[in-house]
This record gives C-alpha cells, sequence and structure tokens, in this order.
C-alpha cells in the first residue's frame, strides 16, 4: 500500500473512493453493493447534512445501531467532517445510552428503528437532530416511538429524507483533519460494570490498522462477513477500516448471526475473512463436532488415541471449512482466551484461523499474527510499530503486566484525566491490567491482574488458567473461579444441549439425571486438581445453570458472581 499523505480517516477514504472507485464497498448480503465512488457521494451527502445543523469539528455525534452499510457510512461522515464519532454498543441498557450521550455532550445521534427507544426519552438542549439510520430519514424533535413507527408504516410523507444536491456537493469544502484530533469516543463495558469513554484519534487507528496489514494482507479480492458489533474497536478497526484501506467488500446480516442465517449467507458470499471471538467456535465444536466424534464406543475409543484424534479432526475440519464456503483464509479469533481443546482442533484440522490481543484503549490490535503463523496457546506475536515489555514480572514464572507505547495508543479518557494518569507509567507505557509472557516476541496471554488470587503461602493463583482446564471437559461450555472464604470456588455451564439428547436416548429420570450433573461436576474437579499445583486446587463446584452473563465481547462479568 503505497503511504498516505497523514494518518487520518479522512485521508484514508479519500485514497480508497478514488482507486477503487468502481468496486463493492458495503452491502447487504443480498443486496447490490454500495460501491466506493456511491458511499463517497452519501458520505458527502451527511456531511451537508451535519453543516447546514451547524455540527462543527470536535462536536460529538453518537450512533446506535445493529450493523450495516448506513452504520459505516455514517461512521466516515463524522469522522471526515472533524467531528467526533461515539459509536455505542447496542447491548447497552438504556440508563448506560443516556449516560453516554449526558457525558459526551451529544449534539446528534444517528439511531436505528430498533433501538430508538433507548433514547426518546433523553431531553436535553444539546441534542437537537435524530437521524434514523435505516434510512437517514431525519427524526423530528420530540417524537414518540409510537408516532415514529406510524410514520415509517405510513410511507413517512411527514418525514423528510437528507437528499444529496449537485449544487451543494460542489460547494462543500473539506474540513482540515490532522491526526492527533480525536476521530471516536469508545465507551467501554468490560468486565468491572463502570463504562469509560475511550478517546482515539485518526492516528490511533489508522496507524493500527496499517501496522495489523503488515502482518495479514488484505486486498480488494477479500471478501468480509461481518459478525460483530461495529460500535466496538475490534469490530470497527479490524473489520471496517482495514478492508477500506485496502478496497475489500464487507456483507452486513440482517438478522442475529444464527446458524440458519449465517450458512446459507456463507455459501453465497463465500467469505475470504471472518472475526470472531471465542465463543463462536467453542460452541461450534462444544455441540456439534466433538458430539459427533464421539457419540459411539468405537469412535470414542479411536478419538482417545492421539493419531486418530488428529485424523479426525482433520476430516471434520474440512466439512467445517466447506460450510463457510471454501475460500476462507482468515478466521480471526480476539476479545478472550480460546479454549485449548479448540484450539487443539482447530490446529489438527488445519483451520485458517489466527489469533490476536488487544484493548480498546490501544485502537485495539497489540498482537496477532495470519493464519499460517500461529502458535499454540499464543495471542500472536507484537505487531510492528509497538513497543511492548513486562512490568513487575514474577521472579519463578517470568509472568508480568503487559504494558504498550506506540501511535495507536490511546489519548486518554473522556472528562477523567485522574483516570488517564493511573493507566501510564512513568516513562508512557500503557498499563493493560494484563499479565502475559513474551517469548520470540510471541504473547502470551496468562489473565487479568485484578483477578490473580494470592495464596496464603504468596503464589500466584490466575484463574483464567484453572477454567481453560476446566472448560477442555467435554461437557463443559463455560467456567468462572474465584476465590471465597479463602477458598477456591468453580461455577460451571454445562453443555445441556448434549445432556438432554443424552438423557433422551438412554430413558433417564430427573432424578438420574441429577445423579449425572452432580457426578460430572465432582468429575471434572478431580480431573482438573490432578493437572493443576497443589495451591490451586479447586474445593468447591458450582452448577451454573443459566449461561454466564456476559460483555458484548463474550467475556464473562466476573463482578457479578464474585462481589
Amino acid at each position: 500500500m503505497d503511504v498516505l499523505k497523514n494518518l487520518t480517516l479522512a485521508e484514508a477514504f479519500r485514497r480508497s473512493a478514488e482507486i477503487y472507485s468502481e468496486r463493492p464497498f458495503l452491502s447487504w448480503v443480498d443486496e447490490e453493493p454500495i460501491t466506493y465512488g456511491q458511499g463517497s457521494e452519501r458520505v458527502n451527502e451527511l456531511k451537508i447534512f451535519l453543516k447546514k445543523k451547524n455540527i462543527l469539528p470536535g462536536d460529538r455525534i453518537a450512533i446506535l445501531g445493529e450493523n450495516s452499510p448506513n452504520w459505516g457510512i455514517a461512521y466516515l461522515a463524522i469522522t471526515t467532517l472533524g467531528a467526533v464519532a461515539v459509536p455505542i454498543l447496542p447491548e447497552f441498557h438504556q440508563n448506560e445510552v443516556i449516560h453516554i450521550l449526558r457525558h459526551s455532550g451529544t449534539k446528534a445521534i444517528f439511531v436505528s428503528r430498533k433501538f430508538f427507544d433507548k433514547v426518546v426519552e433523553y431531553k436535553s438542549e444539546q441534542l437537537k437532530n435524530l437521524i434514523l439510520l435505516d434510512d437517514f430519514t431525519i427524526i423530528p424533535p420530540q417524537t414518540t416511538k409510537e408516532r415514529l413507527i406510524k410514520i415509517i408504516e405510513g410511507g413517512k410523507k411527514e418525514f423528510a429524507r437528507i437528499k444529496l444536491s449537485a449544487l451543494h456537493l460542489a460547494g462543500l469544502k473539506s474540513a482540515t483533519v490532522m491526526p492527533n484530533d480525536l476521530a471516536s469516543i469508545v465507551y467501554t463495558s468490560g468486565t468491572t460494570g463502570h463504562s469509560k469513554g475511550v478517546m482515539l484519534t485518526h492516528q490511533n487507528l489508522v496507524s493500527n490498522a496499517l501496522n495489523t496489514l503488515k502482518i495479514q494482507n488484505v486486498t480488494e479480492k477479500d471478501r468480509l462477513l461481518s459478525l460483530l458489533p461495529l460500535s466496538h474497536t475490534y469490530e470497527c478497526t479490524i473489520g471496517f477500516i482495514i478492508p477500506m484501506l485496502s478496497g475489500a467488500v464487507i456483507y452486513y446480516l440482517k438478522k442475529p448471526p444464527t446458524a440458519s442465517v449465517m450458512l446459507p449467507a456463507m455459501r453465497k458470499i463465500k467469505p475470504t475473512m471472518i472475526l470472531t471471538v471465542p465463543l463462536i467456535m467453542e460452541k461450534i465444536f462444544k455441540s456439534k463436532i466433538q458430539p459427533k466424534l464421539t457419540n459411539n464406543l468405537f469412535t470414542r475409543a479411536l478419538y482417545k488415541m492421539p493419531l486418530f484424534r488428529k485424523l479426525l479432526h482433520l476430516i471434520a475440519g474440512k466439512k467445517l471449512l466447506r460450510s463457510f464456503g471454501r475460500d476462507l483464509n482468515f478466521y480471526g479469533i480476539g476479545g478472550a482466551l480460546l479454549a485449548a481443546d479448540v484450539e487443539k482442533f482447530l490446529r489438527d484440522a488445519k483451520f485458517p484461523y489466527a489469533i490476536g490481543y488487544g484493548l480498546t484503549e490501544t485502537s485495539p490490535l497489540i498482537a496477532g499474527s495470519s493464519s499460517s503463523l500461529t502458535r499454540y496457546r499464543s495471542a500472536g506475536y507484537i505487531i510492528p510499530g509497538l513497543e511492548v515489555k513486562l512490568i513487575n514480572q514474577d521472579k519463578k514464572t517470568g509472568i508480568g503486566e503487559i504494558v504498550v507505547k506506540g501511535q495507536s495508543v490511546m489519548k486518554g479518557y473522556y472528562k477523567d484525566p485522574e483516570k488517564t494518569v493511573s493507566v501510564f507509567t512513568k516513562d508512557g507505557f500503557f498499563k493493560t491490567g494484563d499479565l502475559g509472557m513474551i517469548k520470540k516476541n510471541y504473547l502470551y496471554i496468562k489473565g487479568r491482574l485484578k483477578n490473580v488470587i494470592v495464596d496464603p503461602s504468596g503464589e500466584n493463583i490466575y484463574p483464567e488458567e484453572i477454567e481453560a482446564a476446566i472448560n477442555e471437559h467435554d461437557l463443559v461450555l463455560e467456567s468462572l473461579v474465584y476465590k471465597q472464604q479463602n477458598k477456591i470456588i468453580a461455577r460451571i455451564h454445562l453443555n445441556y444441549e448434549v445432556l438432554d439428547k443424552e438423557q433422551q436416548r438412554h430413558h433417564l429420570a430427573e432424578s438420574k439425571m441429577k445423579e449425572k450433573i452432580e457426578q460430572t461436576l465432582e468429575d471434572v474437579r478431580r480431573d482438573v486438581n490432578s493437572r493443576i499445583s497443589s495451591f490451586s486446587r479447586i474445593s468447591k463446584v458450582f452448577e451454573q445453570i443459566e449461561p454466564f452473563e456476559k460483555t458484548p465481547t463474550q467475556k464473562i462479568k466476573r463482578y457479578i458472581y464474585t462481589s
């Protein structure tokens, strides 16, 4: 890729719209794509509207809606105008949404019909412009959700849509956007329940995208199927900005990504790239693949032999790749640790997976790799342009807190200078709060610093490592390990789909099924304790009947269960 004149989204999109003008850019799976040239026109259309509404560089504009071509158009219009995008995770509760609008001082919002009820009650002198993200209809102030639905269903006669005018377009002057200008404020959900506004500059986002392209090539021939929320930096940078820089096409689903929706979509578009979180592949493996490989005495016996297990994984992997449309060459996994047994399957299957690591505060990627350069249990190697080191290392294990410095590290937390100062070292490194090891430039994540349990003898216990061992069990989907009254406790959510099938197959009474579950939990405890250090052993195991409550990136909200 030729070097950008400056590291801004305005320059990046101008370059792509010029070079790839006729190439497809954004599309619903079942519709005709918007080309880069058409996308540029629509971005300019919105910029004219926002300027007319006295939106100035630096003003905050929120986006609340499900993934769609219009989401990307709105994001580019805001940022290339010099205003600040405030992407809001659709999963946020109404109270969190209103807090973000108030805290950020939002002057306008693009909101989809689906989430309009989360903002309809918010009253502010600053927020005067509401635009329906679905089709860029202008929503008059004080419109109720009921009235909105009535007018939409009646053909929108009472609403005006933003229209592109050649005359206005000719007079459109681009704002001077500088690399260090604020591009976005991203409010993180986190696992502690406290939302923070991460300030990311144009340079943060574009430099991270360019440095990521040095480890994984993306071209105009690539097709990406977008599954994760664009309001999260993981999907926005890697699943939107990177394809945009490279002239690739991005497809969106109109329905939640269930198997019945995804499989036909993948057969149709044959994606070359997909970004996911571990839970998606873990569910596929635990619920669909592993049960078929161990559903009778013969295959169960074969599965216990390493050589045959690898062969069975390879056969299953080929079938899995076919279901993705055969052209897949990059299946990115990030956001949390991937279960060890699932990674073993992916390696044996020669599935084109790659694991990455990063945070919203680092725009996001810190480490990653192409699918051909993965290393077992590693989050990839440190991407070019970043300086990463470990501080406060454990003398025995070499594990320390991961700190990072570089162009993609955030400007700070919005309206929170004290918190900002607290997360940087004296020499300017951002403290991630994650523990890890570095071996030959490859990063190995061990868990969160705040989750570490110190036993009475002073030994460090890493709950995430115990959870990884628990999750290797056939009947375990997920688990949570924590300290309670000086004892190590594990909550375990079992694979009830498999258990239900087993109950039906063997005609087991409820009492017998309950006994089996209790025995399974005890077997897991004993097995895990036999494989970990004596000071880390689990004292008690509890059944977690309902799935754990999670953040939008599918991390368990630990504070709910451990406080």
